[in-house]
Parts: structure tokens; sequence; C-alpha cells
């Protein structure tokens, strides 16, 4: 069943990992009270060199996949094969693993990360949330214990949007999505 529930994507920088780890402790709080319904987070850590590493949590990892797929087609390739099956099953399982998780895209889209990735400030964390059924107070509430941190984008209505900032400790408003005008799902 498709959920066609309008979709919320933010996205808050912290000065460090912990904080975001934190932030997201307390989105999954809320969303256990039914404040919203968390459908993917994803931390883009932006390092000072430049360098930055992208973790999902609900995209499928390649390298599990793979080992996944590895393992249970060798099994199968064992019992039909024998030696022989048991090591082409494997190479096999392997393969299509690891292709059908970079292939599968179930929460935030990846050209989302990938602007994510090139709008974050080195140095900095970034918790991007993608959600549905969004209680806004709540959110503004709960993201007044993570003073200061910046948020980078949230398609919400302005006056959200400014709730935030002020929430967050922000003294202006910037929130212009680089060419990428909607969410796509």
């Amino acid at each position: 069943m498709a959920d066609d529930s309008p979709q919320t994507l933010v996205g808050i920088a912290f000065g460090d990992t912990f904080r975001a780890q934190e932030f997201l402790t307390a989105a999954q709080r809320l969303a256990a009270n039914r404040h919203m319904h968390l459908k993917d987070a994803v931390f883009v850590i932006k390092r000072e060199d430049g360098t930055t590493v992208v973790r999902e949590t609900i995209d499928p990892q390649p390298g599990r996949s793979a080992l996944s797929a590895a393992v249970w087609a060798s099994l199968l390739g064992l019992l039909l094969g024998g030696p022989v099956g048991w090591l082409a099953g494997g190479a096999i399982g392997a393969a299509g693993g690891a292709a059908a998780a970079k292939l599968v895209d179930l929460g935030v889209p990846d050209e989302w990360v990938s602007w994510f990735r090139e709008e974050v400030q080195p140095g900095t964390s970034t918790l991007v949330l993608l959600v549905t059924e969004l209680d806004r107070d709540a959110l503004v509430t709960e993201l007044e214990r993570f003073n200061p941190a910046k948020l980078v984008y949230a398609n919400l209505e302005p006056y959200w949007l400014d709730k935030i900032h002020e929430a967050l400790g922000e003294t202006s408003a910037s929130n212009e999505p680089s060419g990428l005008d909607e969410l796509s799902q």
C-alpha cells in the first residue's frame, strides 16, 4: 500500500555528530509519540577537509546486501549444484545484491542527498529527516533544545520556517533549495 501523505524534508546542521545523533533520537521519540511518521533519516557529515560521508538509515547498503544475497544464493547453489553451484551462487548473489542495493531508493531521494552533500558546511553533521504527518508545533518545541544548530533546508511554509529559525537561535532565514523545487517521491 503506497503512502500518499504529503512528505516533509527537513535538514538540520549540528556542530558535531553526537548532537546530530541526539536529534535523531529526539525525532524517533516524536515519531513514537505520534507527532510525525519518520520515513527516513540520513546523516550527511562533511569533514573540515571537505570530504563527505553519508549514512542512510533506510536504503539498503551495497556491502550488506551483497553479503546477504551471497549467503542465500550460495546455499541454494550448494543444494542444486554441489560445490561448483555453491561458488557460482555466491558470486552471482553478491553481484546481484550489490547492484540491487544501488538501484533501490526507499527514503530520501538520491538527488536530495547529493544536494545536501554540496550545500552543508565543512565541520558539520547534518541530519536530514523525511517525514509525513508532521506536528509542526512539536518539532519546533523539540528543536529549541538543540540551539545552536542551523536549518539547512525544509519544505515548509514561511511561518514554520521562521519558527524553526527562532527555535535554533538563527537571525536570518535562508532556505533556497538551489533549483530543486519540490521533494520528488
